[in-house]
C-alpha cells in the first residue's frame, strides 16, 4: 500500500454520504483512473457499487459483510477487501472511525 500518490489530479468537491457521516475526495491520475480517500464516522453504512472496488483500510476498524454472503469479516488498517461490480456491501464501522482509500477498478 504506497504511502503517496505522485502527479494526480483532486477534485475540490467533496463527496457527502448519510448527512455528512462519510466524506471523500477523488483523486484523478494521468490515464484516467480514479481513488478517492475517505473517512467514515461510526455507524453502520451500506454502498452500492457499479465497477469493481479494491478498499484499503488506511486507519481505524470496520466489519464489513459483502453481497451473497452472511460473514461479516473485520477489516483494521494496513488491510484490504475487494468489492464486486453492481453489488452492494454493508459495513459497521467502529467508534474510532475508518480512514480509506477506494480504488476503482475496470
Amino acid at each position: 500500500m504506497s504511502e503517496s500518490f505522485e502527479n494526480v489530479s483532486v477534485i475540490k468537491k467533496a463527496n457527502v454520504y448519510f448527512g455528512g457521516q462519510v466524506t471523500s475526495r477523488t483523486v484523478v491520475f494521468a490515464d484516467g483512473t480514479k481513488k478517492t480517500l475517505g473517512f467514515m464516522q461510526a455507524g453502520d453504512y451500506e454502498f452500492g457499487t457499479e465497477a469493481a472496488e479494491l478498499m484499503e483500510m488506511l486507519g481505524g476498524e470496520m466489519d464489513v459483510k459483502l453481497a451473497g454472503s452472511d460473514e461479516w469479516v473485520t477489516y483494521t488498517a494496513g488491510q484490504s477487501f475487494n468489492v464486486p461490480a453492481n453489488s452492494k456491501f454493508a459495513l459497521k464501522v467502529k467508534a474510532e472511525g475508518a480512514d480509506y482509500c477506494c480504488s476503482y477498478l475496470s
